[in-house]
């Protein structure tokens, strides 16, 4: 009976670490920026990799204020997580969908990337949105950002 219960708690533990590793990303855990979880919004994080070091973000939104804040050094890579697979795939060639009744993390204005075409266009059937670039993407989160700055200061005069 012993072995029974050992057996058990061994196999408990084996599948506890395994799914640990299978719902986990890439380090670090949590958004450089904004402190969340990139675990929970694996779906929309991003890893910006510099010349000499990288940044883990939760959004696009993390990604370009983490990017406004590093002009000076060179992007070599920007990833983004799928919004299927939650996998990381280039965020310049993904195909972006701006919009639509899915709440966006990290902003008023979803943005989220596939990398597939036909995945996208039917996640815009099912929820709108328009599909963007990578660059219309990004212009568009700077716009968001101004605006919120903006904002930020009117209240505070």
């Amino acid at each position: 009976m012993k072995r029974f219960w050992l057996s058990v708690v061994v196999l408990l533990a084996i599948t506890t670490i395994a799914l640990a590793a299978v719902n986990s990303v890439e380090a670090p855990e949590k958004c450089q920026n904004c402190g969340m979880d990139r675990t929970f919004f694996a779906q929309s994080r991003m890893v910006v990799t510099y010349s000499d070091d990288s940044s883990g973000t939760c959004s696009i939104n993390c990604a370009v204020v983490d990017m406004q804040a590093n002009r000076g050094k060179t992007v070599t890579s920007l990833q983004v997580g799928d919004y299927d697979t939650s996998k990381l795939i280039d965020a310049k060639t993904a195909v972006w969908v701006i919009g639509g009744k899915k709440r966006g993390v990290m902003t008023a204005v979803p943005k989220w990337a596939f990398a597939d075409r036909k995945r996208a266009q039917k996640f815009i059937k099912m929820n709108g949105g328009n599909q963007a670039t990578f660059d219309e993407v990004v212009k568009a989160t700077e716009k968001e950002l101004e605006e919120l700055e903006k904002e930020k200061r009117q209240s505070l005069e």
